[in-house]
């Protein structure tokens, strides 16, 4: 999962406005950036009284997230996660990657495995495979898949506090299934340690700190592409939000094959044409709903119940809706 579009469509006001008359202090502005990282459109949304503070707080923030893309990207050769992918193993390992991965083991054993980062030399070949001229739309020969999948399996994945590392040849991780959660929480924990109460942070997933300035919750829309118009909208307040969407991008030209991976089978897949999650924390979100894209409903729902205070929406290949509870 090199790319994992992110279907969030956000809601919210235009760079540095003011709030609505009688409704908060008249000096309080709304202030919002806009950018790029971790392979998702980034944005922060946040009210304060002085323009010039909180521009601050939003470099402050930047550089956080600055710091998580240099340990989990995959996009960058000289990342924590490059360095393991390359090198097979990285010693002392920073304390974000060990606490991402040890909230990626809860989720790989609640969802029977249906959560594997180390699916990763199998997106890679189906990527090379449809990346050429005439690719055979069937996918890759199946000895390749079954070579790529003897190099998977996350009990072949070592961690302690001294290293990670790999006890397979020829294996690679992709933390892209939940580290866009991970760093939406870490810049809203630390806006809220500024003092910062109504906050709408999107690193390729949402979290909202309380509402709207004006009282009003937040808004996000959820869609199958991301450049589609939403087909639901929700009111979020003070809670976490991810969607996956196996579809949302494909490895094809045809637009046939979608970039999710299934576990169980080794082949791009998905039960779900789109699936959110919603909860208190956005990288539990991101992971569950990663998951959740190709698990049937029973399966979801059992899942589900090991995470009071979740929710899953979800829409599938008929156009069914999904809209369970823990």
């Amino acid at each position: 999962m090199l790319t994992r579009r992110r279907l969030i469509e956000i809601s919210a006001a235009a760079a540095v406005v003011p709030l609505a008359a009688g409704r908060a202090p008249a000096t309080t502005r709304l202030t919002r950036w806009t950018g790029t990282a971790m392979g998702a459109q980034t944005s922060i949304v946040l009210a304060h009284p002085d323009e010039a503070e909180a521009q601050r707080i939003i470099e402050t923030a930047r550089a956080e997230i600055a710091r998580l893309e240099a340990i989990f990207s995959l996009y960058r050769d000289d990342s924590v996660v490059g360095r393991l992918n390359r090198e097979a193993r990285v010693d002392l390992p920073p304390f974000d990657l060990l606490s991402l991965l040890s909230l990626a083991d809860g989720i790989h054993g609640v969802t029977g495995g249906a959560f594997d980062p180390t699916i990763q030399p199998l997106w890679q070949l189906y990527a090379r495979h449809f990346a050429e001229p005439g690719a055979a739309p069937g996918g890759p020969d199946p000895q390749a898949v079954a070579a790529a999948r003897a190099r998977t399996g996350w009990k072949n994945l070592a961690i302690d506090d001294a290293s990670v590392r790999f006890s397979r040849p020829g294996m690679a991780v992709t933390l892209n299934g939940i580290a866009q959660g991970y760093a939406t929480d870490r810049v809203a924990e630390l806006l809220r340690a500024e003092g910062l109460r109504n906050v709408l942070v999107n690193v390729g997933e949402i979290r909202a700190l309380g509402r709207h300035p004006d009282g009003r919750p937040w808004k996000a829309g959820l869609a199958e592409h991301g450049d589609g118009p939403a087909e639901e909208r929700l009111d979020i307040a003070e809670t976490a939000l991810a969607t996956t969407a196996p579809r949302g991008t494909v490895l094809d030209a045809a637009g046939r094959v979608p970039h999710l991976i299934d576990p169980a089978t080794g082949r791009p897949g998905g039960v779900w044409r789109r699936i959110s999650v919603l909860g208190p924390s956005a990288a539990m979100a991101d992971g569950l709903s990663t998951a959740f894209a190709v698990m049937p409903q029973a399966a979801i729902r059992e899942g589900l119940e090991q995470y009071p205070g979740y929710r899953v929406i979800g829409v599938d290949e008929a156009g069914v809706r999904l809209d369970l509870s823990a």
